[in-house]
């Protein structure tokens, strides 16, 4: 049997990270494509840094959030039917 890491429910508990991933990756692209203050080195190297530090961390933390939620979810469930066969 083949079983799933992120779930329905464990990737609807994840939304509340993969919006705000997605807004950070909108803004890596904008900024990459639509330079409004120009191109700095300094300061363009710090922005896209700041961002790009920022939704690298956040997909770290989700992936390891959903592996915690999931795992939660399995001995939660295991415990109800441990708790049922009795």
């Amino acid at each position: 049997m083949t079983e799933k890491i992120f779930d329905r429910e464990t990737l609807l508990d994840l939304t509340v990270n993969i919006i705000p991933l997605g807004i950070l990756l909108f803004f890596i692209a904008a900024f990459a494509i639509f330079p409004t203050w120009g191109v700095d080195p300094l300061i363009t190297g710090l922005q896209f840094a700041i961002v790009g530090v920022t939704a690298i961390l956040l997909t770290i933390l989700t992936y390891y959030a959903g592996k915690a939620v999931s795992k939660a979810e399995q001995e939660m469930e295991a415990a109800e039917a441990d708790h049922g066969a009795e």
